[in-house]
């Protein structure tokens, strides 16, 4: 990135430095980021920590950038609007990368970004910094979102400009008086908030190898959990869930229980093979306890509400939505019209599903709406059978028309008569020559 040769004489002529907001989690790469801003590029630092509900102090990670040497430094609260704006939307959509990842760390990118950008602008800065490395994800969706947001705003990853390993940042930090948490040494690089917890590095970039129990951290093993059957009740209203067992709760309390509930019975583990938008193939392990059951009894109702043609067009659909979200173009015209359509298929997906979580599973038991096209009269075989059986046989004539007349315009073969039409001709008999 270019910056101004004209830096040191406006330093000398008594002009302010220009500034840049930090994306600050009050870690190493975060911590050791705030100098070397400073060292290299001259910028007075505006550190900015955000909950999306991963853990950690934010009053703590504050104190310590301001320690560091960030001019001022802001803890942001977002669960409830990461919760209403980023994670229900998603969860309309069905929003599963390659039917298998429920875009946990993806999601929450895009409202990350959103909030340095409002912080800069308040700040008057004229840059914003994030430590993502130059192979993941997540320097794509930041950067993209950004530029989506405030192009205007220039975008420094040190990460990506001075590649340093854990031990050379840990010496740099010593060096420089920095003060960073001390922690025990972990094999796995991690990422949490309230949709699920991701997983990475060690011993799981062996593809072959099981996930070693200490990888995990909201699950207990299917072989551990109870050996009792635990239920739930969740109630939706237009798509949202809104209840857990007939109780009303609050988006970021109902995501944090039904963590803890299905965590506990052992769900939510995904071990996944996906592809990189950078053009990697990543093992990565998910903890989704509740994004994954939420994700099933949302389907389950939408299958009794919504009729065939809405479900299968959706299908596609969320498919997109999932592709859009996981490689950084949240805030892009095709999302915002597909969550229109999603709105749209979601007015009448309210009822009660019925759960049971048992050793790492969540089955739809039940599922009940006051709008289900559901309809016992016409599904059972007992009596109150209300199908019109005497209709079959027309139906069947209409819906197997096009491919009879097929059939006699193409003048199809019987197939014995096709597989005696391909056997090879028998050569004449040599019987009775000299």
């Amino acid at each position: 990135m270019q910056r101004s040769k004209s830096k040191v004489k406006d330093k000398e002529a008594g002009k302010a430095k220009e500034k840049i907001v930090l994306a600050y989690s009050g870690g190493l790469d975060t911590s050791v980021a705030i100098r070397w801003l400073e060292e290299r590029h001259d910028l007075e630092v505006v550190a900015v920590s955000i909950d999306v509900g991963q853990p950690g102090d934010m009053k703590a990670n504050i104190e310590r950038a301001k320690g560091i040497g960030a001019v001022s430094a802001y803890a942001v609260d977002a669960k409830q609007e990461f919760a209403e704006e980023y994670v229900w939307p998603a969860l309309k959509a069905n929003a599963m990368y390659q039917g298998a990842y429920p875009l946990s760390t993806a999601i929450a990118r895009p409202l990350i970004a959103k909030i340095l950008v409002d912080v800069a602008r308040k700040e008057g800065a004229q840059f914003i910094a994030h430590g993502c490395t130059a192979k993941g994800n997540d320097q794509v969706r930041f950067d993209v979102s950004i530029g989506a947001l405030a192009p205007e705003l220039g975008i420094i990853a040190p990460m990506r400009e001075w590649v340093m390993t854990r031990e050379e940042e840990i010496d740099y930090a010593k060096n420089n008086d920095i003060p960073i948490p001390v922690k025990k040494a972990c094999p796995y690089s991690t990422d949490e908030n309230l949709w699920g917890r991701s997983c990475e590095c060690g011993i799981l970039e062996d593809a072959s190898q099981e996930p070693p129990e200490d990888s995990r951290a909201w699950t207990v093993s299917p072989q551990k959990a109870p050996n009792k059957p635990t239920y739930v009740e969740i109630g939706f209203e237009k798509g949202i869930p809104v209840s857990l067992d007939g109780e009303k709760l609050g988006p970021v309390e109902l995501i944090v229980r039904l963590n803890e509930l299905a965590g506990a019975n052992g769900v939510g583990r995904i071990d996944h093979v996906e592809d990189r938008l950078v053009g990697i193939k990543s093992r990565e392990t998910y903890e989704c306890p509740a994004a994954v059951t939420l994700i099933k009894a949302h389907q389950s109702l939408e299958g009794m509400v919504l009729t065939k043609d809405v479900l299968s067009y959706k299908r596609g659909a969320e498919q997109r939505y999932s592709e859009l979200t996981y490689d950084g173009y949240w805030f892009s015209p095709l999302r915002e019209a597909l969550d229109a359509f999603m709105d749209k298929t979601q007015e009448f997906v309210t009822g009660t599903v019925r759960v049971k979580l048992y050793r790492g599973n969540a089955d739809v038991v039940g599922r009940s709406s006051p709008y289900s096209l559901y309809n016992e009269g016409l599904a059972t075989y007992a009596k109150g059978d209300e199908f019109d059986h005497t209709s079959a046989k027309g139906f069947i004539y209409v819906w197997g028309l096009p491919l009879r007349t097929v059939a006699s315009a193409y003048k199809v073969e019987e197939p014995a008569a096709k597989a005696a039409s391909k056997a090879p001709a028998k050569k004449p008999s040599k019987k009775g020559k000299a």
